[in-house]
């Protein structure tokens, strides 16, 4: 039985007429109309085959603690929580020449060098153009095996027919199911070629990563219930006339959220980057004001940055705030601190809040960077190359405690740093760290004062 419906591209919404505005996400004018096959249940069926299955208890189920896949790239496995996971699924996001295609590719290298049997599905790219980007990355072995092809039929019978350890599918757009009428890249058949894909992981124990395209607005394309299907969903972030990209953990059933890998995009592929905190500080001016440095933390990994802010005076009634890198609203916010504790003059001018490095972090920890990053540039005061900052600032001016402060001093010691500044409450704890000088500052105005006597 066929009938008419209408999903939200965005959310999966199904409707049975066209709205304007999705009720669950509401966005607007992203319904499109699909065909939908109904098929009679089998209740009879379905009865006998719950009467074979056997609920167990906890105690009875051994789980296999510890054991993971190495990718052979440490940036990606910190990132997963420690490796690949057996029966996963992943999904890899990411703007169009990013580079997604090229990391899993050199994963497939590195796992097919380790004896690993891998099977790399294409729905995009001929054998031939696989062929010259693997030239391109480098060696590789018989255990990677290529297949083109986007019947998700046809590909469930070569996997089970090979049964391989870890299948990479590119991309899920590309995908169709002869179960679905409707078109590939829709709604429906990106739900039910992801759903095929996680029984296959979860019914055969092997490893699967799917690529998925991203929207103008920063999502995977389709709907947004492919994110909730998988297990871990990763997110390739940068510009792609940049050379270095971010690899973030936006969702991962195995591990932390928060951690990044970082990348730079060469001929030979990409290179991990050991220590970004030293690329995130290249190029910083020197005696310049409205600089400062400021450690964020990025999972367990404290990453130094540079904070630039441009303060004049404004010409128009409204005054121009413009935020790259970081919270727009939390610019905003700080702004009116500064304004109402120390007295400082801001409503008529324009502010420019910059993170250096095309990164972007929102750990209210860079609150006392953004802090004194305004102050510098409003008052034309050049803060010492070799100082460094961290703290969460309060709508009262106080300047808060944060998570991890040892962490982030010697990250900033490790780099050459010899001042630090942070809130008052973590030097009490640290006291004293031999090679880096500490700060602590209580307030806004303690923090201005310390910098203005260094």
């Amino acid at each position: 039985m066929k009938k008419i419906s209408f999903f939200c591209q965005n959310c999966g919404f199904e409707s049975a007429k066209w709205m304007g505005q999705c009720p669950g996400c509401k966005e607007w004018n992203s319904f499109v109309e699909e065909v939908v096959e109904k098929k009679s249940a089998n209740s009879a069926g379905k009865m006998k085959q719950a009467a074979e299955l056997t609920p167990l208890p906890l105690s009875a189920i051994h789980a296999e603690d510890g054991v993971r896949m190495g990718t052979g790239m440490p940036e990606l496995d910190r990132v997963l929580g420690g490796g690949i996971v057996k029966d996963s699924l992943v999904l890899v996001g990411g703007d169009p020449g990013i580079g997604k295609s090229t990391l899993l590719l050199q994963v497939c290298r590195n796992l097919s060098a380790n004896g690993r049997f891998v099977l790399y599905i294409s729905g995009e790219e001929s054998l031939q153009q696989i062929k010259l980007r693997a030239e391109r990355i480098g060696v590789f072995n018989d255990s990677l095996k290529l297949l083109c092809e986007t019947n998700l039929e046809l590909i469930q019978g070569v996997i089970e027919q090979l049964k391989p350890e870890v299948v990479v599918v590119d991309s899920i757009q590309t995908m169709f199911s002869d179960a679905v009428s409707a078109a590939p890249g829709s709604v429906s058949q990106v739900r039910e070629t992801t759903g095929v894909l996680l029984r296959i992981a979860k019914g055969m124990g092997l490893s699967v990563f799917i690529v998925g395209h991203v929207t103008k607005e920063g999502v995977v394309a389709g709907p947004r219930v492919l994110e909730h299907m998988v297990d871990t969903v990763l997110y390739f972030e940068g510009d792609r006339h940049e050379s270095y990209r971010i690899l973030r953990g936006v969702k991962n059933r195995f591990g932390s959220t928060n951690e990044i890998g970082v990348f730079e995009m060469r001929t030979e592929g990409l290179v991990e980057v050991e220590n970004p905190s030293e690329y995130m500080l290249s190029g910083k001016p020197k005696d310049a004001s409205g600089s400062v440095v400021a450690c964020s933390m990025e999972g367990t990994r404290p990453i130094l940055l540079e904070i630039q802010a441009l303060v004049s005076h404004s010409f128009f009634n409204n005054p121009r705030r413009t935020a790259t890198g970081a919270d727009y609203n939390r610019v905003n916010l700080l702004m009116a601190v500064l304004e109402k504790r120390l007295g400082i003059q801001l409503s008529d001018c324009d502010a420019y809040v910059n993170i250096a490095g095309g990164i972007r972090m929102t750990e209210p920890a860079i609150d006392l960077g953004i802090v004194l990053a305004l102050l510098s540039s409003k008052m034309d005061l050049i803060i010492d190359e070799h100082t460094i900052c961290f703290g969460e600032v309060g709508l009262s001016g106080e300047v808060r405690g944060v998570s991890m402060a040892e962490q982030r001093v010697q990250e900033a010691k490790k780099l050459g740093f010899e001042v630090c500044i942070l809130p008052q409450v973590c030097a009490d704890v640290l006291k004293k760290i031999d090679g880096i000088r500490l700060i602590g500052v209580g307030n806004v105005r303690e923090a201005l004062n310390a910098v203005q006597g260094l």
